[in-house]
């Protein structure tokens, strides 16, 4: 059985004091699931997030790495570093570092192979944009990000990889992603995968859904057969919504 998974991407959101806070009503009001809940907070937080949570069943992800193990890299976090403080996943390619950053496939590679090769987790963000949607063009979009990005894994690979669809057409857009859009990529992902490795694969990698999941759409979105949980943004930096759809799942 796939392991379903909420993930909360709290980006450039919350000092350490906040962090603090907002981690400490989490858990309080933490449910019983059977997913795995994550959190994000900024690289500067990530270890005093660790240590708020030792006591915790919530897992402590970092947002972003570099691929290079030590260097010249003035702002930029290697894996050693986040290893060093007990984070071993790691979200990559999200679309705002693609987007804003200009990450592309091949860097996203290398940072997904340092990632593998350290042992670490990898949530591997993609998804089409606007423009690739109306134009017909979103399953060649995310074919490729997934093949120039993954493909050359090893199978055993997989073993660390958490897939994240965004819709990025959907997210702050005034466009709405229906659950059964959500559906039909997710699907198509893993005959994806399918094809390119095998059916095992394919079945046994778990693929969030990240466009705008909030309390009242999470438990249709959830509900959908390929739909393994959820990558969430803002409604991850509220206990409550968060909460609410952690519940959902």
């Amino acid at each position: 059985m796939r392991t379903q998974i909420v993930a909360g991407n709290w980006k450039m959101n919350k000092t350490q004091d906040e962090t603090e806070d907002l981690l400490s009503e989490l858990s309080a009001k933490l449910p019983d699931s059977h997913a795995d809940v994550i959190v994000a907070p900024t690289f500067v937080n990530l270890g005093s997030a660790k240590n708020a949570l030792q006591s915790s069943t919530i897992k402590v992800a970092a947002q972003n790495m570099h691929f290079a193990e030590n260097g010249a890299y003035t702002g930029e976090i290697s894996a050693d570093m986040l290893l060093n403080l007990g984070i071993d996943i790691v979200i990559l390619g999200h679309s705002e570092r693609r987007s804003l950053f200009g990450e592309d496939d091949s860097l996203l590679a290398k940072k997904v192979n340092t990632a593998i090769e350290k042992g670490m987790t990898t949530i591997f963000c993609f998804g089409e944009e606007l423009d690739e949607r109306k134009s017909g063009n979103h399953f060649s979009v995310v074919e490729s990000q997934l093949k120039n990005a993954l493909f050359d894994l090893d199978e055993k690979a997989w073993n660390q990889i958490v897939l994240a669809y965004e819709p990025v057409w959907a997210i702050g857009t005034g466009e709405t992603a229906s659950p059964e859009q959500a559906q039909e990529m997710h699907a198509f992902i893993r005959k994806t995968i399918a094809e390119a490795y095998n059916t095992s694969i394919a079945n046994g990698v778990s693929i969030l859904y990240g466009g705008s999941v909030k309390p009242g759409n999470a438990a249709e979105i959830f509900s959908k057969p390929d739909v393994d949980g959820g990558l969430i943004g803002g409604a991850s930096l509220k206990a409550d919504d968060f909460v609410a759809i952690i519940k959902a799942i």
